[in-house]
């Protein structure tokens, strides 16, 4: 198995409704940006797709459109974990069936878990399927962390290949990379603003949002970072006041308002997220403005 399922760019894509319905319309146009825009991967069913949200038949059809959408131009990312372990197997192998190419699994939220349990919950779900699977580690939302002894544990399976690490920690980000350097295992950052520094210790990428938006700019700096480019870091600096743009408030909020601004739905999320309120917004649109223009400063 490759066990790198992308370098550089994966989107943990936003959901687009309209009148609180999925637009399938609009994900597809998204989907076809983002892949003329260079993306590299594509997160289908995340946190940034509001994924607690939607019901169980709403995210096997977005799936199945992402993925039929896609057409094996980019990999699709599927993202099945739960806090169910017997629910994410379910999920996981649908998202098998219908030729996604990895999936994404969350640590339990809300029953959450010890470390040995996250071992026995991770390897159920990798046991029952070939796709490779991504851990992610985000306990700012989840209220606990895969310890990196755990981590380099798993990655002794043949399918768990990869660990989004949304920890924000670069010390931990070391950590894991230090006990998994003899492992067919890589770490791409779930955090924006962490990208230029993580990949230069040696990760292979972000998994980004606001790449929902600017997926070629950050895509440029990934590769200038690998080429030894010196001026990856202006180029960093640049995307900047975007990626401050998206973390004005809880993600998805505003990039949902950046990616309505481009027309891939309406700027509506589902309780309980709620859009930003007028000034907020007027910045957020104002800095999407100023950079596509080029006058950001």
């Amino acid at each position: 198995m490759n066990t790198v399922i992308f370098e550089g760019i994966g989107v943990a894509m936003t959901t687009p409704f309209r009148n609180d319905v999925i637009d399938y319309g609009a994900f597809r146009n998204h989907i076809e940006y983002l892949i003329e825009n260079d993306a590299q991967a594509l997160i289908i069913n995340g946190t940034t797709g509001e994924s607690p949200t939607l019901r169980a038949e709403e995210i096997r059809e977005l799936l199945r459109v992402g993925v039929e959408t896609v057409d094996g131009r980019v990999p699709v990312i599927a993202g099945t974990g739960t806090n169910s372990t017997s629910a994410s197997i379910e999920l996981t192998k649908y998202a098998e069936k219908i030729g996604a190419d990895a999936i994404m699994l969350i640590t339990p939220y809300y029953n959450k878990s010890n470390q040995r349990g996250l071992v026995r919950h991770f390897t159920a779900i990798a046991d029952n399927t070939e796709l490779p699977a991504v851990l992610y580690n985000v306990p700012g939302r989840t209220g606990m962390t895969i310890e990196p002894e755990t981590v380099r544990e798993l990655s002794a399976h043949r399918n768990i290949v990869a660990l989004k690490d949304a920890v924000g920690d670069l010390e931990y980000t070391r950590e894991v990379l230090a006990l998994t350097e003899n492992q067919d295992f890589v770490l791409y950052s779930g955090n924006d603003d962490n990208m230029h520094d993580f990949v230069k210790l040696g990760g292979k990428g972000l998994i980004s949002v606001v790449g929902n938006i600017i997926p070629g700019e950050l895509q440029d700096v990934y590769e200038r970072i690998q080429n030894g480019d010196a001026s990856a870091q202006d180029r960093f600096n640049r995307v900047m006041p975007m990626i401050s743009a998206v973390q004005v408030d809880v993600n998805p909020i505003p990039v949902k308002a950046m990616t309505a601004e481009l027309g891939y739905g309406n700027n509506e999320l589902r309780l309980p997220l709620i859009p930003l309120e007028n000034d907020a917004l007027d910045e957020v649109i104002e800095t999407l403005r100023q950079f596509r223009e080029g006058t950001l400063v």
